[in-house]
């Protein structure tokens, strides 16, 4: 998404071409797949304000879920930050020891048992 500097006097040409508003940012933005030609003249310079539609990269590039309606990562409360890339629904003895101390391992055991009873 690509967030734009529409004055107040203009905003409803915008509207018109497809911009969209983000109140927690008070600002118009252009929607994922939405060519910004038509919005040019509302572009911050040199894409000063662009968020990555799909993901963004932390430090260690692990990708990272973007809320395109508040352009902000997402990160629930129950995030586990694992040293590398892998599945935590398959077995990694990479992992396992910290799954298991953080409590992950038997939500996701007590979880499992949970669905199994009801199918």
């Amino acid at each position: 998404m690509m967030f734009l500097k529409v004055p107040f006097a203009e905003k409803d040409e915008a509207k018109a071409l497809g911009a969209r508003w983000n109140g927690e940012r008070k600002s118009w933005y252009v929607p994922d797949g939405k060519p910004t030609e038509p919005f040019a003249r509302w572009l911050p310079a040199a894409g000063a304000d662009f968020v990555p539609a799909i993901a963004a990269v932390t430090p260690r590039s692990h990708p990272v879920t973007i809320d395109s309606y508040a352009g902000k990562p997402v990160v629930g409360k129950h995030f586990i930050d694992l040293q590398h890339l892998c599945n935590p629904f398959e077995a990694c003895a990479h992992c396992a020891p910290r799954l298991q101390e953080s409590g992950w391992q038997l939500a996701h055991d007590e979880a499992a048992q949970l669905l199994a009873a009801i199918h």
